[in-house]
């Protein structure tokens, strides 16, 4: 599921990092944050997606920086009770059977 939505890391010394949620499936995502975290570590991650909210442990990968805009820093889900991974799993599969269906351009130039 693509995404541009807010985000809050809360790290493992219980101090909190803002983020954007970039992508985000089942296994894990990709957050746009100002400074990167170390591979290994181990936070809390909460977002809003249209189903309802997602809090979840996670796992930081390796971080990537782009330019001024901050890091891009991937993370794997190591942990989801069961509530947020139904609301994840049905924000995802929602989102991509949307866009599997209607496509980017939702078939706008068409003509049928």
């Amino acid at each position: 599921m693509e995404a541009t939505a807010p985000a809050l890391v809360k790290l493992e010394d219980g101090q909190h990092a803002k983020a954007k949620l970039q992508t985000v499936s089942v296994t894990g995502g990709l957050l746009r944050m100002a400074r990167a975290l170390q591979e290994g570590d181990f936070v809390e991650v909460a977002f809003q997606t249209h189903s309802g909210p997602v809090h979840g442990m996670a796992e930081m990968l390796h971080p990537r920086r782009i330019s001024a805009e901050g890091i891009l820093q991937p993370f794997r889900f190591i942990a989801l009770d069961d509530n947020d991974h139904k609301t994840l799993s049905f924000a995802v599969n929602s989102t991509t059977e949307r866009n599997f269906l209607l496509g980017p351009n939702q078939f706008s130039s068409r003509k049928v």
